[in-house]
């Protein structure tokens, strides 16, 4: 599928969704939308006068895939297109069984990491989920992590102790704390950093091999102090290879 003149791409997660707006190839606007957010909405909404084509990679369920499609097409009238993982696109083979259950974020920022390096790479999404993927130089997948994200590590603790509370504001860092909030950010920012350390070494990960992305990707980067590089738009990225290279 050949990029049109203009083409409004959606990265959609569980709770709201990325957007950007390409005009002759070249990001003219971004923003974020979340359900039941009317302004939001209708920034989306009113983005452009037209579009010719809309790309989606979405994580959400069907119900929310569907109210998401069918308001787009409300607006502009063209029917949008949904990213889909398979087992094979290009240079880059899926591992999975079902080729289709794997989170289609994670398959799109591997085939735009893949594309990036042209060898070995270890793609971080560090998210909702941190997700940890490896691939070969040959561009075959080798498995990966899928870990809780700082948000549902933070959201655990607290919903499941009765003294773990605070009110404070605390940055991450990986010093020991020293107040109840510090200590909880901390031993989060420890979890997500050291899990990763651990990952790479087990599977001889170069920094140039690393590449971040997700909305805690940079902090995450600087936390673990290895190197690599954040590319916020990798799925962004993986969604145009994907529809350029379907199957």
């Amino acid at each position: 599928m050949k990029l049109a003149a203009s083409c409004l791409q959606l990265d959609v997660g569980n709770s709201g969704a990325k957007w950007r707006l390409l005009a002759q190839g070249r990001v003219v606007l971004r923003g974020t939308y979340r359900p039941g957010d009317d302004l939001s909405r209708d920034a989306l909404l009113d983005s452009a006068p037209a579009v010719h084509q809309i790309w989606i990679a979405s994580v959400a369920g069907a119900e929310a895939e569907h109210a998401l499609a069918d308001m787009l097409a409300r607006r502009w009238g063209v029917q949008p297109w949904f990213a889909r993982s398979t087992a094979r696109c290009g240079p880059v083979y899926n591992s999975y069984r079902e080729p289709e259950r794997m989170g289609v974020d994670r398959w799109l920022a591997m085939l735009a990491a893949w594309r990036r390096v042209q060898g070995r790479v270890c793609v971080v999404d560090a998210g909702s989920a941190l997700t940890v993927d490896l691939l070969s130089d040959s561009g075959h997948h080798e498995g990966g992590y899928i870990i809780p994200g700082p948000t549902l590590m933070e959201r655990a603790l607290l919903l499941d102790t009765e003294r773990v509370r605070f009110a404070e504001e605390a940055a991450y860092a990986l010093t020991p704390g020293s107040s109840t909030a510090e200590a909880v950010r901390h031993g989060i920012a420890l979890a997500q950093a050291g899990a990763l350390a651990l990952a790479m070494d087990r599977a001889g990960v170069a920094p140039a091999q690393l590449v971040f992305c997700g909305g805690w990707g940079e902090t995450l980067r600087q936390l673990l102090d290895r190197g690599g590089e954040y590319l916020p738009d990798l799925v962004f990225e993986g969604l145009e290879i994907q529809a350029a290279e379907p199957g």
